[in-house]
């Protein structure tokens, strides 16, 4: 079978990890091979710079630093885990890739997009999914959800006008990149959610000829 390489995206409390979980048990229900994962991390040494990225000590992180430190895990991530399975002919599903980078570092944080997209040239080596679900929902809503589950971590406590221009990016890429990049409304129930992925991903399989 040839490999195949889903992502999920979106801001703060949109679900992502919930959805990728789903879509795999769905996947593999049809007997297909499936590998999980996520950014940063993935591998022992992206896990380290994951906890380097959102550990509250670290509020003094330049935009800079942030940045090539989430390609840093990002090359691990594809070395050891997403290319290996996708050589396996296995389908990948991964709770963020580059396309966070553009909207958290770029739009986020301001930084040129041009500087970004260098160096996700050198640390993709032009890996890009060939599927992405954009979990889309309101700011505030997805703030509140993860304060209600008790997740806080250094992005999550970014200013509001923050994640305001990392959705907008988010958005932005979507409009660019309409064929991959698929954006699913994501305010009701995770089941509901869930079904609204289950058909872009089977037509997306079928075109696939998986």
């Amino acid at each position: 079978m040839k490999g195949a390489f889903i992502s999920f995206e979106g801001i703060e409390g949109t679900g992502k990890s919930t959805q990728v979980r789903l879509l795999a048990e769905a996947l593999r229900r049809r007997g297909l091979q499936v590998t999980e994962t996520a950014e940063p991390g993935g591998t022992p040494i992206s896990l380290k710079i994951r906890q380097l990225l959102l550990s509250l000590d670290s509020r003094g992180m330049s935009p800079v630093t942030e940045l090539l430190l989430y390609n840093a895990a990002r090359v691990q991530h594809i070395g050891e885990v997403i290319m290996p399975a996708l050589k396996r002919g296995e389908i990948v599903i991964t709770d963020r890739f580059s396309d966070s980078t553009v909207a958290y570092q770029g739009y986020g944080r301001n930084i040129d997009l041009k500087l970004i997209a260098s160096l996700d040239a050198i640390a993709t080596e032009g890996l890009r999914p060939d599927l992405t679900l954009l979990l889309d929902i309101d700011v505030e809503t997805g703030l509140r959800r993860n304060r209600d589950i008790g997740k806080t971590d250094r992005i999550e406590t970014e200013e509001v006008s923050f994640h305001e221009r990392v959705r907008k990016g988010f958005i932005s890429l979507a409009a660019l990149e309409p064929d991959r990049i698929r954006l699913v409304e994501c305010s009701g129930s995770i089941e509901e959610v869930h079904q609204k992925t289950i058909p872009i991903v089977e037509d997306f399989l079928r075109m696939q000829g998986v």
